[in-house]
């Protein structure tokens, strides 16, 4: 469990913040835990190292957060059910994985909304942001302001490139545990297999899975490309990760300390961003140069497909018409 050290720092109302930031160094008044599912030099890891830094800096050691990453405190759904426990202070989860806990963290996933980045920002940096934040307070869990970046993903294809929905049909896909992905994939005649991000590689290599599906730069650090032939440049949906900090830790910290925690936290997730931009410009040369083949599809022929399987309609239904009216406020029509 989280060792919660309570000192001067918790005497009588939380100090002024100058306070904090000119007494002594000291043995950590707060020792915290933030975990994720990223490598450890992925810019999510290497960015929210930094932020502890900061913390712990601006607190004058008061708060002090350790950073595990690349799920070392287990997988996914593991992860999160420690955040509730607060056996994890802080955890990064993708809003499609969260949607298992809170519903609505998935509406940015649905697939072939956003078409771009300046799309993606205003929604989740704007109403629909707010709106899902909201959301996941209900569920005992605070989220930071701001989102961070893990991109557009793509299909990638051992056996047989996918330019088309019809070359999907009863392809094996690995997918996150989440219902929005299994059922955007079943609507286009695929196969999709749920499994943690930690067993990916494996699954691909002994051919449980014939592809999956991720950002261009996860596919290069988790280096998926030596089991995988074909990348199909989908971009389906824009995935983001949700700082997430269990709600009565969070709490337990003075006030100047969450400002400094929020503030910094939100800034290495802007920083994030900027980084997974960089990469993009990047990265497809580089997996070019280690043998994936990239394929160009017909993107409004899979948006179709799935407006004629329902999908969208049936995903209205679930989420409700405030955040169904919310999205396509954002991105236009879609159902």
């Amino acid at each position: 469990m989280t060792r919660l050290y309570r000192r001067t720092l918790l005497t009588g109302a939380a100090l002024p913040l100058f306070a904090i930031n000119t007494r002594p160094a000291r043995a950590a008044d707060f020792s915290l835990k933030l975990a994720n599912n990223s490598p450890v030099t992925h810019p999510q890891s290497v960015r929210q190292q930094e932020a502890a830094d900061r913390i712990k800096k601006a607190t004058n050691g008061a708060v002090d957060i350790q950073v595990f990453p690349n799920n070392q405190l287990g997988s996914d759904t593991d992860m999160l059910s420690q955040l509730r426990s607060g056996a994890i202070d802080f955890f990064t989860l993708s809003g499609l994985i969260l949607s298992t806990l809170v519903p609505a963290a998935s509406i940015n996933g649905i697939g072939f909304a956003f078409k771009d980045y300046d799309t993606v920002w205003k929604a989740m940096d704007g109403k629909l942001g707010t709106y899902v934040r909201s959301e996941i307070d209900k569920r005992g869990l605070t989220a930071m302001d701001k989102m961070w970046d893990n991109g557009f993903r793509q299909i990638t294809s051992s056996t047989h490139p996918i330019k088309v929905p019809a070359d999907l049909k009863g392809f094996k896909i690995r997918v996150p545990v989440s219902p929005l992905w299994t059922s955007m994939f079943q609507a286009l005649g695929a196969s999709p297999i749920s499994i943690n991000f930690a067993e990916v590689y494996s699954a691909l290599q002994t051919k449980i899975a014939e592809g999956q599906e991720n950002p261009l730069s996860l596919i290069q650090i988790a280096k998926l490309y030596e089991v995988q032939k074909y990348v199909s440049m989908t971009s389906h949906m824009w995935d983001g990760f949700w700082m997430l900090a269990n709600k009565r830790t969070f709490a337990t910290l003075p006030a100047d300390a969450q400002a400094i925690v929020a503030r910094e936290l939100n800034k290495s997730a802007l920083d994030e961003r900027a980084d997974i931009a960089k990469l993009n410009g990047s990265v497809a040369d580089d997996l070019k140069a280690k043998g994936l083949t990239f394929v160009e599809v017909d993107k409004p022929a899979f948006r179709q497909a799935l407006k004629s399987a329902g999908f969208y309609a049936d995903w209205k239904k679930k989420y409700g018409d405030e955040a169904w009216g919310i999205l396509e406020a954002e991105v236009g029509t879609l159902s």
